[in-house]
Parts: structure tokens; C-alpha cells; sequence
């Protein structure tokens, strides 16, 4: 089954083309070294009567809004082995400078997932 890294992230919305740039350079590594899939997702339909929301939970600053983001891979060992080459690629030393991040990286919630459910 499939294991995923998900990602939400609070983000300025001044600040989206700038992410996009650095997602899709980033996408582009994790893909050549071997990622399944790279979503990153804007925020879209975030006020949902009846349900806690994702901006209750991340409660964005005015002007910002919600990212959703996942990296799909074969399991855990294989996203392990991603993502330690795709760390030690010298591509990806500018965009982890935190100083030039388009987003507060100490806002960022991350986490891995196993697959529970795959139609």
C-alpha cells in the first residue's frame, strides 16, 4: 500500500506564486527520485457549516490563506529513500533557506501516513 506525507500549511496569500515557483521545482526533485505524486492544493472551500474546519484548526493571520499538500510513495522505506536524496540534492539548498520561505515553515503541520483505505 501507498505511504503519504501530508503537509498543511498557513501561507500569506501575497506569498502563493512564489511558493508555486518553489513547489514546482521542488516537485520536479521529488519525482525524479522516484515520488509517485506531488499535490500541492490551495485552498478553496474552507467554510463548511457543521464541521471544524481547517481554518478553525490553522487559524490563518488576515490575507493568508490554507495549504494542502501530499507526496505519494511506495511505503515507507521507499519515502525514506526519496527523501533523504532529494535532501542531499544541492537543488534543494535554496529552498530550504527558512530565511526566503514564502510561508512560517514553525506554522507548518507535517506528518506521515500508511494507507488505510486504496479504491
Amino acid at each position: 500500500m501507498a505511504y503519504v506525507d501530508g503537509f498543511v500549511i498557513p501561507i500569506p496569500k501575497k506569498n502563493l506564486q512564489a511558493y508555486r515557483r518553489m513547489a514546482q521545482k521542488a516537485g520536479k526533485i521529488w519525482r525524479e527520485y522516484g515520488a509517485l505524486e506531488f499535490r500541492e492544493c490551495v485552498g478553496d472551500d474552507l467554510n463548511i457549516k457543521g464541521t471544524k474546519t481547517f481554518l478553525a484548526q490553522i487559524k490563518p493571520k488576515p490575507g493568508e490563506t490554507v495549504l494542502f499538500s501530499f507526496i505519494v510513495y511506495q511505503s515507507r522505506a521507499h519515502r525514506d529513500r526519496v527523501n533523504a536524496k532529494v535532501m542531499k540534492d544541492p537543488r534543494m539548498a535554496s529552498a530550504m533557506d527558512v530565511k526566503t520561505m514564502p510561508f512560517d515553515v514553525k506554522r507548518m503541520v507535517y506528518g506521515g501516513f500508511k494507507t488505510l483505505v486504496d479504491l
